[in-house]
């Protein structure tokens, strides 16, 4: 049923008559699908937003409702919805036909681009999505060590497969949620963000097989990653024969056109990817070093005599995601992309937090590269400003966490002010947001504040 729980709210009220059709939909979505969402993220209450199409930095309702998306397809749409380079590559491909069963050349070419922009991209596997490339990564760094254990971070999100289910929202001690197997969890060690001894001690209590985390820190950089720790990571598994694996579905591509590891200047033995590699269409991919994506070669596997890792995937390398994933890559490589993403990030995050300091309101908004995150101050600390605010500070539990109401009330605040953003809340940018876009952006956070505060939530 739908929550009542803001039924006195003028927001929500506003909301509802902004958004008939939404509520429309929403209502036989509930006769179909568990909370009437296909994805946990798209769960928003009293119903979700309807969309019916996207062009460029822009979205539409099933109203008719414009909004400035920062979405972005949950970071896939760095280049914008419905690039024409990138739509007309897809419609070339769809005309070829969207399923050969076969080798195709697209994805030899896709392949090779990703290999020209990736530091770790010796070789590469596509898969489906970015939950089956880091299922791979693991059964890689499990096979070519001889290893069970792995190491994870706390917060940090790799997928719903098994593996990944425990730490990340619930379960932080490890302990397995519902439906997976107790032996999966004991094969995975949980550590904290950036902490160095928590990594030393679980590599002397255990044979490790890899280390995998979100090389920006979890949620894109929601929990950031403190300087110098990759570079530890990258020395604690070169000494301990282990290998590290930067998950890079929603980094790679938009930190720089070769994801985090060359942003950093760090290279993993295995990256995961999906989102952006693929043009915005389902599709994802594991690379690193040839000596350990050979596991799943047949010729390899035959003439040094180990047994091969088998992968199968019906919709690997799809033709029509390699022709959209090729031709995104190639306007990314060459047209600065990440940079114009990267500025935009820099002066919307200052500007949001100009919006704060006027409003009086201590929250700080933060983030580096294409995204942005707005601490919520779920603990009323009254010291916190854009001014002092230092998240490398706070424990994951703060920085994860929001003030009672605060995501609920402020997103669909800035829907009604014709600003989509994301739940955590905060959101993705693309290279196509204009400075138009930041300032409507900014003058429909200000009336969001507005609004909270005239409900007393702020």
């Amino acid at each position: 049923m739908p929550d009542t729980t803001l039924s006195n709210s003028a927001i929500i009220a506003a909301y509802r008559a902004k958004t008939p059709a939404s509520a429309e939909w929403a209502a036989r979505a509930r006769e179909s699908f568990p909370s009437g969402i296909t994805h946990d993220s798209r769960h928003l209450s009293p119903y979700a937003l309807y969309v019916t199409r996207g062009q460029g930095g822009h979205k539409w309702d099933a109203d008719g409702n414009e909004y400035i998306d920062y979405f972005g397809g949950h970071g896939a749409l760095i280049l914008g919805h419905n690039h024409p380079k990138v739509m007309e590559a897809m419609q070339a491909a769809l005309a070829d036909g969207t399923h050969f069963g076969a080798s195709h050349p697209r994805e030899v070419l896709w392949g090779e681009q990703i290999r020209r922009m990736v530091p770790c991209a010796e070789r590469i596997r596509f898969t489906s999505s970015g939950t089956e490339a880091t299922m791979m990564a693991l059964r890689l760094a499990r096979a070519y060590t001889g290893r069970d254990t792995v190491i994870r971070f706390r917060t940090h999100f790799h997928g719903w497969n098994d593996h990944m289910a425990s730490g990340q929202a619930v379960h932080m001690d490890g302990t397995p949620t519902p439906g997976v197997v107790s032996g999966i969890t004991a094969a995975t060690v949980l550590v904290d963000p950036n902490d160095k001894a928590g990594v030393e001690q679980a590599f002397a209590d255990h044979s490790v097989a890899g280390v995998i985390l979100e090389p920006t820190g979890s949620s894109t950089g929601m929990v950031p990653i403190a300087p110098g720790f990759l570079a530890f990571l990258r020395e604690q598994c070169d000494k301990h024969g282990s290998v590290l694996i930067f998950d890079e579905v929603v980094t790679g591509f938009r930190v720089s056109p070769g994801g985090a590891q060359q942003a950093s200047g760090v290279t993993p033995d295995l990256g995961t990817f999906a989102k952006i590699i693929a043009g915005g269409l389902p599709g994802g991919a594991i690379c690193g070093k040839e000596a350990i994506l050979e596991l799943l070669d047949f010729e390899k596997a035959a003439s040094k005599g180990f047994e091969k890792i088998g992968h199968q995937g019906t919709y690997n390398a799809n033709p029509v995601t390699a022709a959209a994933g090729l031709a995104a890559l190639e306007i990314i490589e060459k047209e600065g992309i990440c940079e114009q993403a990267n500025a935009y990030g820099t002066a919307l995050r200052a500007e949001l937090n100009d919006v704060l300091r006027a409003e009086g309101v201590p929250w700080a908004v933060y983030g580096d590269y294409s995204t942005f995150h707005i601490f919520t101050n779920p603990k009323a600390r009254a010291d916190v400003s854009p001014d002092n605010f230092d998240p490398l500070k706070l424990g994951y539990e703060e920085l994860k966490a929001n003030a009672p109401g605060a995501v609920q009330k402020l997103r669909i605040a800035m829907i009604l002010n014709g600003v989509d953003i994301m739940g955590w809340p905060g959101g993705n940018i693309s290279a196509v947001h204009t400075d138009e876009n930041r300032a409507k952006t900014v003058e429909a956070f200000a009336e969001s504040i507005r609004m909270m505060k005239a409900e007393g939530d702020l």
